[in-house]
Parts: structure tokens; sequence; C-alpha cells
């Protein structure tokens, strides 16, 4: 194997390794996500009880977080974030409607969310990824003239 060959094929390993860290972060999020679309999941209340920001420069990034509770009392859950909010959209002790789709660390609005959008997306690039890592691998290298291809 040439200097180049092995630097080819460690490259489609490199990318076939990002293709997977791809898959892995978006492909357990889908489900979750759809369901988010959808408004899927178990009906409450989000109470506010803290406002989180994160300031980036020239932007402020906020969200709510606090308590979700089920219409019928069944599901509690604390220090939730309510996907879409934002430093204008409530304020300590104030509750709005809210959806569990089952997510550890958020709950959505009644509408629903596009978040399934950037999910999904993540989650095919990973496949394009590992898909072309796998051909790059397979694919016969052309040794030069009077070396026929492996």
């Amino acid at each position: 194997m040439t200097r180049t060959e092995g630097r080819s094929k460690g490259f489609s390993v490199a990318l076939a390794v990002a293709g997977l860290l791809l898959l892995f972060m978006s492909v357990p999020e889908l489900g979750p996500t759809i369901r988010a679309a959808r408004a899927d999941g178990v009906s409450g209340v989000f109470t506010a009880t803290q406002l989180r920001c994160v300031q980036h420069p020239g932007h402020e990034s906020c969200v709510w977080a606090g308590d979700f509770a089920s219409a019928d009392g069944r599901v509690l859950r604390h220090g939730v974030e309510l996907y879409g909010s934002d430093r204008g959209t409530l304020a300590v002790g104030r509750t709005t409607r809210a959806v569990d789709t089952g997510r550890e660390t958020r709950v959505y609005g009644p509408d629903g969310s596009g978040e399934w959008i950037f999910t999904t997306v993540l989650a095919l690039a990973g496949l394009t990824v590992v898909i072309a890592a796998a051909r790059r691998m397979r694919r016969p290298r052309d040794r030069g003239p009077g070396h026929p291809p492996r």
C-alpha cells in the first residue's frame, strides 16, 4: 500500500466515523421531534420558574425553564424548558399550555415545532456521509499503467 492509498483509506475511515457520529446524534431524536411537530404527547400546563439566557456576540438567546404538570396530574416534571420560548414569552409564575412528547429536557407548545426539520437533515447528512465513505473504501484503486485495479 502506498502512502497515498493509506491517506485515502484513513480519510475514508474518518469520513465514516463522522457520518456515524451524525447518525448517533440524530436518529434517537427523530421520534420525539416528529411527535413534537405534531404536538403528539401528554397535554398539560407549563409554569415558568426561570429565564435561561446565553450571550453570543451581538445576540442573546433565551428560553424559559420551569415545571410541567399533565392535565390529569399523573405527570409532573421539574426543570424542563419550553421549546421556542424567549424573554418576552412568559414571566416567572405564568403558565401556558404545553405538550410533553417524551424529550428528557423540554416540552413544547400546543402548536408543535419545526425542530424535526433540522434533526431529519442531520440524519440524512450522516447517512449520506456513511454511504460516501463506504463507496470510497470499496472502490478499486487505479495503481497506474501496467497494473490492473484491485
